[in-house]
């Protein structure tokens, strides 16, 4: 018996910035005894729970099942105790398989090498099994196998998601520096909009925001375009009760009405991949898409409106930034009154240059820039 069938805990990757609303989510998906630690949350599945937390969560990166644990000094008893998981319960020799390893204040020092070593291990068993060995594939496994080292103990785990949960599969175009999926979710939750006012993005890019807000809107589990997950893979695979979540899952669909989500962009490609996105989604015409300058917009009145503007990644000089956040801070005042504004900025030095004070800011990471979200009353 392995060790998530012993204990039914798992481990949920999530950035350290929204691990708090996170551990929410995964309370309203039905996981128990959530314990936050760093770069993740430690917490408490049924089967069904775990098929639910993997096909709707929005926030988290990934859930592993830890298979086994154990003191690791070398790399030549790393690679002992893997041979003994029975590797054939998760996979066969016709498919493909990856290892990915974090290794932290411990005698392996390298996670490439731990992660080879574990490779070979799989790759030896199987081979003094059957005579045949899966292949491996970097980009698209069938299993994704997870390494964690930290102070000598090592746990060996399966990666249930099989692969990382930011990738919906609605992004089928995309323009420069597009918010990762699971930021622009957090963006949406922070917003804690209620479907009552109509959202707007006038720098929508390739329409990601627009994306999240309407799986929010629609009730759509966030891993409704995913051909496979890895729990699949698992010996104790339920294939019924996994069909049941998936039908639950379409039952409670409800797409928002037309005008409720909207967005707009001065740049045609980025007007062009938003459009392309949105229409993956099942009434996604009810997003509107169009070209705009966004200061050439009349007024936005009573709305919620949620974007990330360009900054250094997407615009040139300082200078020319400096004087692009000072005009959306006219903009705003001027011409949104009664509307909420949630500006994300990537470097949030230009937040200041907008001139209103914001109700609160949060800190949230986008790829290694220690952005800011910033809530804007417009009276």
């Amino acid at each position: 018996m392995y060790r998530y069938q012993e204990t039914q805990r798992y481990f949920a990757q999530v950035a350290d910035d929204i691990k708090d609303i996170a551990e929410q989510e995964l309370r309203t998906l039905g996981a128990r005894e959530t314990s936050p630690t760093y770069r993740g949350i430690y917490f408490t599945a049924s089967p069904k729970a775990l098929y639910t937390i993997n096909f709707y969560a929005r926030l988290i990166t990934r859930v592993l099942a830890p298979l086994t644990s154990f003191r690791c000094h070398s790399d030549r008893y790393l690679y002992k105790k893997a041979r003994e998981i029975e590797w054939q319960d998760f996979l066969d020799p016709s498919q493909t398989f990856a290892v990915f390893a974090t290794v932290a204040n411990s005698r392996l020092r390298h996670s490439k090498f731990a992660a080879l070593r574990l490779k070979d291990a799989v790759v030896d068993a199987f081979r003094a099994a059957t005579g045949a060995r899966p292949s491996i594939d970097t980009r698209e496994p069938d299993v994704w196998i997870n390494l964690y080292i930290h102070n000598d103990e090592a746990t060996i785990s399966l990666d249930t998601s099989g692969g990382s949960l930011h990738r919906r599969g609605y992004r089928k175009k995309s323009v420069q520096a597009p918010l990762v999926e699971t930021l622009a979710a957090a963006i949406i939750h922070h917003t804690e909009w209620d479907e009552r006012r109509p959202l707007y993005d006038p720098f929508c890019g390739s329409g990601t925001l627009l994306c999240e807000a309407y799986m929010s809107a629609a009730r759509m589990p966030a891993g409704l375009f995913r051909q496979r997950f890895g729990f699949q893979s698992l010996p104790d695979f339920d294939t019924r009760l996994w069909r049941q979540v998936q039908e639950d899952g379409r039952a409670a669909l409800r797409p928002p009405p037309q005008g409720l989500i909207s967005g707009s962009d001065i740049d045609p490609e980025a007007v062009h991949a938003a459009r392309v996105n949105c229409a993956a989604f099942p009434a996604g015409s009810a997003i509107s898409v169009k070209q705009r300058d966004a200061f050439q917009i009349r007024r936005i009145d009573d709305a919620v409106i949620v974007c990330n503007p360009p900054y250094g990644l997407r615009m040139g000089k300082q200078d020319n930034l400096d004087a692009f956040y000072a005009r959306l801070g006219d903009f705003l005042k001027q011409r949104c009154q009664g509307s909420t504004a949630f500006i994300y900025c990537g470097d949030r030095q230009y937040l200041k240059r907008i001139g209103l004070k914001p109700a609160w800011k949060k800190p949230l990471v986008n790829g290694g820039l220690d952005g800011r979200l910033a809530k804007y009353e417009l009276y």
